[in-house]
């Protein structure tokens, strides 16, 4: 006496359960692997130590970076090696290479080729020449950036000889996402002109 065969391929069906619970382990697996992906070759998380970079960034921040295939761009918000660190640190990109930039500490400006800069994003007017100024007007050298921190009076960063010139292969990545405490997408403060 013959069996019936239930099934495709003669096998009983699945308890629906069953096979509901292995499809969701089988997308968790597969998100978790992305994830590990995403976050080992493409973005990064880091969080910021320290007030250089208020009112934009507090301390404590989370943040998410890009970090395969950016160039840096003027007004971008950069997480860099330096060699005066023992850490990385987060600055905002005022100038690439071949501009060339000059800061009036009396008048509280900065011109990037000639043209004052709108900085609506700084904390307060730039009056702080930095520890070691660099002599001013500069021009930013081939494969090199310009970076200064929002909060200009108490900002360790390229107006200083200690950090000087940042070589665009020590940036780590763009800030792209805080996460922490209030997520938001950051975007590229445009370096308007007056």
């Amino acid at each position: 006496m013959e069996q019936p065969i239930s099934g495709a391929a003669g096998q009983p069906p699945k308890n629906p359960l069953l096979r509901e619970c292995y499809d969701w382990m089988g997308t968790l697996t597969c998100t978790v692997f992305v994830i590990i992906f995403i976050f080992t070759f493409l973005l990064r998380t880091v969080s910021v130590d320290g007030p250089s970079m208020m009112n934009t960034l507090q301390n404590g921040d989370h943040l998410i970076l890009a970090e395969a295939g950016y160039t840096p761009k003027a007004g971008d918000i950069v997480v860099l090696y330096t060699t005066a660190e023992k850490q990385p640190i987060i600055k905002r990109v005022i100038a690439t290479a071949g501009q060339t930039l000059d800061i009036d500490y009396q008048k509280h400006t900065v011109k990037v080729d000639g043209h004052v800069l709108n900085e609506p994003y700084i904390r307060e007017p730039t009056a702080f020449e930095g520890v070691v100024p660099v002599s001013m007007p500069v021009t930013v050298p081939a494969g090199h950036i310009f970076v200064m921190g929002d909060n200009r009076n108490n900002s360790l960063d390229s107006r200083s000889g200690i950090v000087g010139m940042v070589d665009v292969h020590d940036v780590l990545g763009h800030a792209l996402i805080r996460l922490f405490p209030n997520p938001t997408i950051l975007q590229t403060a445009p370096i308007a002109v007056h």
